[in-house]
């Protein structure tokens, strides 16, 4: 018989493991001494020792090698517990290597422009979601306001309700920077269905995953938000998969301060 001791320098398990083991009812104490409490092990059950050491440096969980020691005599059973595990072993792989990506791509950026780590972008998807749409081509990106004003006079007497949540959204749908006669679609988010009018059209716009970032203040920010989110996409591997639009959390509807404005640019995306 081996003192504990012995044992945790022959099996290379720590005496306060395998009292876990213990406490867990995978390896007991061959017996204990009624009068000292001393815990003395056998020889034998060093490979047991060894099992359950090997599962634990796999990340096998305590509550889970009980299960896994039961299916060594069944190699097919012990095949899929040892999958089952790799599998989620090879998930937790990935999403540090997507941290470390995102932590890669932070510092770079940093190293190139300080100004650029004020814009965090981040990955998510828009839900599925009816809205109320105008689309024209209008002279200038400044004169987007016109179009909320023809929604606004056409809409007026309709008793539209408000979607949940309300989302004010303005979408480009040039591939390109134009200096005049752009095209431009504004939508807001509304419940319930309703009759197009003449330049209001009711529709449904599909979930969309979008590359985003969201900042306060004036739009002044606008090309340094766009150059930062153009960045991030191309950095950790996506690509471009849609016209970029705007949400208007804060607008000048909500408060004629520019500072107050709260403003998230969206660029769809997709893996490469």
């Amino acid at each position: 018989m081996l003192k504990i001791g012995e044992f945790s320098r022959l099996s290379r398990v720590s005496i306060r493991s395998l009292r876990r083991y213990d406490e867990a009812g995978l390896l007991a104490p061959a017996s204990i001494d009624p009068f000292t409490g001393y815990r003395y092990y056998s020889e034998r059950q060093l490979p047991v020792a060894n099992r359950i050491r090997a599962l634990r440096d796999m990340g096998f969980p305590l509550a889970a090698v009980r299960e896994v020691l039961g299916c060594y005599d069944d190699p097919k059973a012990l095949e899929r517990c040892l999958l089952l595990q790799r599998a989620g072993a090879k998930e937790v792989m990935e999403e540090a290597e997507r941290r470390l990506r995102l932590l890669d791509t932070a510092l770079e950026r940093l190293r190139k422009d300080e100004t650029m780590m004020q814009y965090d972008v981040t990955i998510k998807t828009i839900p599925e979601r009816q809205v109320a749409s105008v689309r024209q081509i209008i002279s200038s990106y400044d004169r987007e306001g016109d179009l909320w004003s023809v929604y606004c006079q056409e809409t007026a007497r309709m008793n539209i309700q408000d979607g949940d949540p309300v989302l004010c959204v303005a979408v480009y749908h040039d591939g390109e920077h134009k200096e005049q006669d752009v095209d431009v679609e504004i939508q807001r988010s509304v419940a319930g269905s309703y009759p197009d009018t003449e330049h209001v059209k009711f529709k449904t716009v599909p979930a969309v995953q979008v590359a985003s970032a969201t900042f306060r203040g004036s739009y002044d920010q606008f090309y340094a938000v766009n150059e930062a989110v153009a960045a991030w996409v191309a950095d950790n591997g996506w690509t471009l998969a849609g016209a970029a639009f705007f949400i208007y959390h804060v607008s000048p509807h909500d408060t004629r301060n520019p500072d107050e404005f709260v403003t998230e640019v969206c660029y769809p995306v997709k893996r490469k």
